[in-house]
């Protein structure tokens, strides 16, 4: 569409840098010399429907067969605050090059393949040496939010981490105090969900980035939870990793979803109280139970070897006796008081008590709150 009317049309960013990598493609951009308003009309000529989705910064969101394709006129940044910035529109692919965060994502590709390189992206890609495009403080100064974006970067694509590039960071870090919390969990959590974010998340302790963005947040445990996750055969999984990271509030830090919010919630009251497998099991169920025997394992815990039989187990555990069994001797608070001792008594015995014995140990516990 954009070729035949005489515009350049070019893929740009993640599409080419993860096609040179043999790794997938999930967005497929687009950069043009054509205007947002050419786009938007060549687009409703050919039949395909525009949708203005930043056209303030040149963005047309082209959807053909249902899929919607960013095409972005190439621009310069003309005035930055460190959160957003004003363009004008170019028609250098130069100018538009020099204006994106890491050489590797600075690479451009025609339709047939051939691919442009205005500022040596190509050499950084096959090193995998994340580096900024520019001078690294010029960039990270244009959007703070850039810091956390090179080390989730780092930890996807990269193997060497360029020093000037970590110097800015940690020099300019207090810029992110300027980055709304919901974008900042929205890179953290990008970046924790890498094959091995261990590496990355340990640099950015080093350089004081980790406790800005994380209170409390320690790195230590996350090499060896990669490891016990691997050799559990378990994915990677974000949460499970914030969890091990220790932070004070990661709600508040990282503007957690309310069920993200009590998924650590609920790990870190379990990992506070050195609950047990089968604790473990019965109260939280078995997804969250296994995220906390890995982070156990990570600690230094030795799993048995029958862990995952264990947690199914106590995940699908059912007290045996229910209130009606004490009722006629127990009354109101003390009645609460001896079904929690019965059930933790039913966990401690490995769910092997019978009623009989529940009972007696519910009594018991009631009878001290009487």
């Amino acid at each position: 569409m954009l070729e035949g009317a005489g515009h350049r049309a070019l893929l740009v960013g993640g599409a080419v840098r993860n096609a040179l990598l043999g790794q997938p493609v999930e967005d497929i951009d687009i950069a043009t010399d054509a205007r947002p308003e050419q786009v938007a009309d060549l687009a409703r000529d050919a039949g395909l429907k525009p949708v203005p989705t930043g056209i303030e910064h040149g963005t047309i969101t082209v959807v053909s067969g249902g899929h919607g394709f960013e095409v972005t006129t190439f621009r310069r940044d003309v005035e930055t605050d460190g959160r957003r910035a004003v363009v004008a529109f170019s028609d250098d692919i130069g100018e538009d090059a020099r204006r994106r965060d890491f050489t590797m994502n600075a690479l451009y590709a025609t339709r047939d393949g051939a691919v442009l390189d205005p500022v040596g992206g190509l050499p950084d890609l096959a090193a995998r040496r994340l580096r900024f495009v520019g001078r690294p403080e010029q960039r990270i100064r244009e959007d703070y939010l850039r810091i956390l974006r090179f080390f989730r970067f780092l930890a996807w694509y990269g193997r060497d981490a360029d020093t000037d590039a970590l110097q800015a960071c940690a020099a300019l870090a207090p810029g992110l105090a300027r980055i709304a919390h919901e974008r900042i969990g929205a890179e953290f959590r990008k970046l924790l969900a890498a094959p091995d974010p261990a590496p990355s998340v340990a640099l950015m302790q080093d350089a004081g980035i980790l406790a800005r963005v994380l209170p409390g947040a320690e790195a230590g445990t996350l090499p060896a939870l990669v490891a016990a996750e691997r050799d559990a055969g378990a994915g990677p999984d974000w949460p499970r990793r914030l969890a091990a990271l220790g932070a004070e509030d990661p709600q508040a830090a990282l503007r957690l979803s309310r069920d993200d919010a009590r998924r650590q919630a609920a790990l870190a009251g379990a990992l506070a109280s050195n609950w047990s497998l089968d604790e473990a099991g019965y109260r939280l169920g078995l997804p969250a139970a296994r995220d906390h025997a890995l982070i156990l394992a990570a600690r230094g815990m030795a799993l048995p070897t029958d862990w995952p039989e264990r947690l199914e187990r106590a995940a699908s555990a059912r007290l045996p006796i229910a209130a009606g069994a004490l009722m006629g001797q127990l009354q109101g608070p003390a009645l609460g008081r001896g079904l929690k001792a019965a059930e933790q008594a039913w966990i401690d015995s490995g769910f092997t008590l019978p009623p009989s014995a529940l009972i007696e140990a519910a009594m018991r516990a009631g009878e001290e709150e009487r």
